[in-house]
């Protein structure tokens, strides 16, 4: 059961402040989040401020993309592509590794080396990402009137300024990992969700209705009901008992001891809905396209009809999110944990799980776990993810369907940060 000692969290909070390393870290992170602020602010050349608000009112997909750039795309700034083709990349090398054997080697077998190695490939892949993000955005708003008419050499300076700004992200959430205190890149799409709060509440209190109560209290109960889901479901683990064999080294007895392997319910976090948002700008991109090829009619329906699956976030465009979400899952679980590593590894310890023989057996049943565990996982995140989309399309608030996902990585992020917080306490003490 989950409790909360208000003398234990003043406690806490004392030890943090009068510790001169945690204080340093802690202004770092606020340092480097005033910085990304200020970026987020400065729009890139040419825009239609008008035209702009006016677009991300009637787009919900680009709202929900919104969310992870840290705001700064609904500004057109110079940071408008935000962290997600450097999460992207690293999540494509990751899947890469399911199908080459030298970077699954890499990434799993050959140390701090070679993950440098790998997450400086992740680098690299960002900067195509990027630049095609970049010109497929700039070429949609374009054409969409919040962009003026831009010749080519105006286009290719704006897509070098987005993607420069996205690498600096990416350079910032790095020094914000190796400087300060928890994951970078989750501390900068957490801090560009919380930026939004104020202007949500004024526009919540301007925009104020009795009769939107209801609305109000359905989207408090939603809240509320995924925050607790996704603590419950981030604390959940599934504990395989092992058991480790006794063995006699210099006339000492050692082994013999029995613990478990915690296998968490949720191992992919929220890194599944970051990577299936990104995979449903491409249609959108797609559809912006197709809508400018004004000497081909065929041409022009397809582009429309992808505008409104994939913009107005109708059935299709649920079902779509939902089963990438649900698959990303299962990808990047099998990415992550690699069940026949953790079966040699027991068996090169002495340990074995009852019942169960040590080698490929082992490996086996820890898989069939995992699936089963996975499985729960997935189907909470992907209905997290959706349940949103339901609700904004029966009450017609775009706010409904942002909420969700945006609670979702909130308190994810809350959660990471307190525990990485608890462990350089406990550091200190030590």
């Amino acid at each position: 059961m989950l409790t909360f000692d208000m003398n234990n969290f003043f406690h806490k909070i004392q030890l943090i402040i009068s510790d001169p390393l945690l204080r340093r870290r802690l202004m770092f992170i606020i340092g480097a989040l005033v910085v990304f602020r200020i970026a987020a602010a400065v729009p890139i050349p040419g825009v239609n401020i008008a035209e702009l608000h006016k677009f991300f009112a009637n787009n919900q997909f680009l709202g929900l993309l919104n969310v992870f750039s840290g705001s700064g795309l609904s500004n057109l700034s110079i940071v408008m592509l935000g962290v997600g083709p450097y999460i992207t990349g690293s999540i494509i090398m990751q899947l890469l590794t399911m199908m080459s054997p030298k970077l699954k080697a890499m990434y799993h077998e050959e140390g701090e080396i070679g993950r440098k190695k790998f997450t400086q490939y992740s680098r690299l892949l960002t900067v195509p990402l990027a630049i095609l993000q970049g010109y497929g955005l700039l070429i949609l708003l374009s054409r969409q009137g919040v962009l003026g008419e831009l010749n080519q050499f105006e286009i290719f300076v704006n897509v070098m300024i987005v993607t420069a700004g996205s690498l600096f992200l990416m350079w910032l959430g790095e020094l914000i990992s190796e400087f300060g205190i928890g994951n970078g890149i989750s501390i900068l799409i957490f801090a560009g969700i919380v930026s939004r709060i104020p202007s949500a509440v004024s526009h919540t209190l301007i925009s104020y209705n009795p009769s939107d109560i209801p609305l109000y209290l359905a989207f408090l109960a939603a809240s509320i009901a995924i925050i607790a889901g996704v603590i419950v479901m981030s604390e959940a683990e599934r504990p395989v008992p092992i058991t480790y064999a006794k063995r006699v080294r210099g006339g000492k007895m050692y082994g013999g001891v029995s613990t478990y392997l915690p296998l968490r319910v949720n191992q992919a976090g929220v890194i599944p809905i970051i990577f299936a948002l990104s995979i449903l700008l491409f249609p959108q991109l797609f559809a912006g396209f197709l809508s400018g090829l004004t000497n081909y009619p065929a041409a022009q329906h397809v582009g429309d009809f992808l505008k409104v699956v994939f913009t107005s976030g109708g059935w299709i465009y649920a079902i779509s999110y939902f089963v990438l979400v649900f698959l990303f899952t299962f990808f990047y679980t099998a990415v992550t944990f690699d069940p026949e590593a953790v079966a040699t590894n027991l068996q090169k310890s002495g340990a074995f799980i009852p019942g169960v023989r040590p080698g490929i057996a082992t490996a086996e049943h820890i898989s069939n776990i995992l699936t089963r565990t996975t499985f729960v996982g997935a189907l909470f995140l992907a209905s997290v993810a959706v349940v949103p989309l339901a609700m904004q399309t029966i009450t017609g608030n775009q706010s409904f369907a942002i909420g969700g996902t945006a609670l979702l990585i909130v308190v994810s992020v809350v959660m990471d940060l307190i525990k990485k917080l608890d462990a350089q306490l406990s550091m200190r003490e030590y």
